[in-house]
């Protein structure tokens, strides 16, 4: 009889299947499970231990990984005690992918517990293919659990989808334990919220082809100048960075003699970056006690009870939400969200890229050929190739080669047309020129860029919107160049003209709102 039942997997829903099938699996002896055949033996629950090896125990509020290990560990447990097993529960956190994934798990086991695991005294508990072959590979030998059952049952992760989808059956399908944990904990909303999550992706981001590691180091960066541009307008109280990244505005604000009393949160809805948010509170970086994060997709509802907050602060995030969600049923969704939740006198204060004043006129647009190659057509497969090739091929364009590229890219279709006789000249709306002119540069995440429109509102829109919704102006609010970009991006490659060929100087490039609730609402 074998010691141990090693039971690898993301476990965030047990099934009555797995209950009976374990119970069984537990107390047959060797000369059963040679024979391949899982779901018989003795009804008795003694013998082996199930060692559950917890996958992805880092990883939570993700499509794929949408439960928190502790919760998936409570239900374990209770899962353990009611159907009579002896259980140890060891948490795997996720790795880049590897053939040798195995290896790692039986060598966080025995870190963890100080239990050897070997061919000769476990049994793996696999209904995963793949997965299985890799420990058939190390000598184990493999009890497929659902796959060892004609007609198969009904695998976990799609009982969770069934709870998902509001299919009532989930709950005869899955153990008393799990529903117990999910009712006590909420965890049916939360399965819900974030499985059907439309902006959200599986593993818990905006996008899959974005390199946090840079996307935070360039907010890391700017994060003095943002706070600088805001700080005089925060309101003590509690104060809000809605999409804080690595939360280095925060930390700015937490050094604040005027704050000190205040409570400073951050919310934040890409795994990697909240995960480095919480790592820094954990580290003290932050000399206020009252600092919290959330990890939250505000699109999903409510964050915050009405009247609640006093500043909220948004950098370069409403693009995000035009560009992800539903262009501007989202945004003013996401607004009405901020209103409800600020206080009367409180403030939202949004910095952003933003559109050009009559964005819909048309130009044209002199782009240079020479500093760089001019392929005879666009490439349609960089969706599939390795990020480090994408941002080579794109670097290596002219910036008109690099303007056809990014409309095959660009998920916001747009017209424009060679001009005859102009070499390099284009027709099309000045919105869509600055649209490929301010991300023209972006080569280390192009595929991520392209996904983003910055020029989906401009000022006029914008003051139409939060008047609409309830705020009030502020006359610190207005439109702003960023010349910077102008003289060492956009100036030496391009030139903007009226169609009959006037010179037209660089539009605008961001915004920075100041929107107060007024005080009698």
């Amino acid at each position: 009889m074998p010691r141990y039942l090693l039971f690898p997997g993301r476990h965030h829903l047990l099934t009555r299947f797995q209950a009976a099938y374990l119970r069984q699996l537990a107390a047959q002896g060797d000369g059963t499970l040679a024979d391949g055949d899982g779901a018989s033996g003795s009804e008795d629950a003694g013998g082996a231990t199930v060692v559950w090896a917890v996958t992805s125990a880092n990883h939570e509020n993700t499509r794929r990984n949408p439960v928190p290990y502790h919760r998936r560990e409570a239900a374990i447990e209770r899962f353990s005690v009611l159907a009579g097993l002896r259980s140890v529960v060891v948490p795997v956190f996720d790795t880049v992918p590897t053939d040798r994934f195995a290896e790692v798990t039986l060598k966080t086991v025995a870190a963890s517990t100080g239990l050897e695991l070997t061919p000769a005294d476990t049994v793996v508990a696999c209904s995963t293919p793949e997965v299985a072959a890799m420990y058939e590979r190390l000598g184990f030998r493999i009890a497929g659990v659902e796959a060892d059952v004609e007609p198969a049952p009904v695998r976990p992760w799609d009982v969770l989808l069934r709870l998902a989808d509001d299919d009532p059956s989930w709950r005869d399908l899955t153990h008393p334990a799990t529903v117990d944990v999910y009712r006590r904990y909420r965890l049916d909303q939360l399965v819900r919220s974030v499985v059907n999550d439309p902006v959200v992706g599986d593993e818990g981001g905006l996008t899959t082809t974005r390199d946090y590691r840079t996307y935070a180091e360039a907010f890391s960066d700017a994060a003095q100048r943002k706070w600088d541009a805001v700080r005089e307008h925060v309101r003590p109280g509690r104060i809000v960075d809605v999409g804080c990244g690595a939360g280095a505005v925060l930390e700015l604000a937490d050094r604040e003699p005027a704050l000190r009393e205040s409570d400073l949160i951050g919310v934040e809805v890409a795994r990697h970056l909240f995960e480095e948010c919480v790592h820094k509170k954990a580290q003290g970086v932050f000399t206020n006690p009252n600092v919290f994060f959330y990890r939250r997709n505000v699109l999903g509802g409510a964050v915050f009870a009405p009247r609640s907050v006093d500043t909220t602060m948004t950098f370069a995030l409403t693009h995000e939400i035009w560009s992800y969600g539903e262009r501007m049923a989202s945004l003013r969704r996401f607004v009405q969200a901020l209103y409800d939740h600020t206080v009367p006198g409180g403030v939202w204060i949004n910095s952003d890229v933003c559109g050009p004043d009559g964005q819909d006129r048309t130009v044209h647009l002199r782009l240079a050929t020479t500093d760089g190659v001019n392929p005879p057509r666009p490439r349609a497969d960089l969706a599939a190739v390795p990020p480090g090739e994408v941002a080579a091929y794109v670097d290596a364009l002219s910036t008109r080669a690099r303007l056809d590229q990014f409309a095959v890219d660009y998920r916001f279709p747009f017209a424009y047309r060679p001009v005859d006789g102009a070499d390099g000249v284009v027709e099309l709306t000045l919105g869509a020129a600055m649209d490929f002119l301010t991300r023209k540069d972006y080569t280390d995440n192009w595929l991520s860029e392209t996904q983003e429109q910055f020029c989906g509102l401009e000022y006029a829109d914008w003051k139409s919107l939060l008047t609409d919704v309830g705020f009030e102006i502020d006359a610190a609010s207005g439109t702003s160049r960023n010349d910077w970009i102008v003289t060492n991006r956009l100036a030496p490659v391009a030139a903007l003209s009226a169609p009959a060929g006037e010179p037209l100087d660089w539009p605008v490039t961001h915004v920075r709102l100041v929107a107060r609730r007024p005080v009698n609402t």
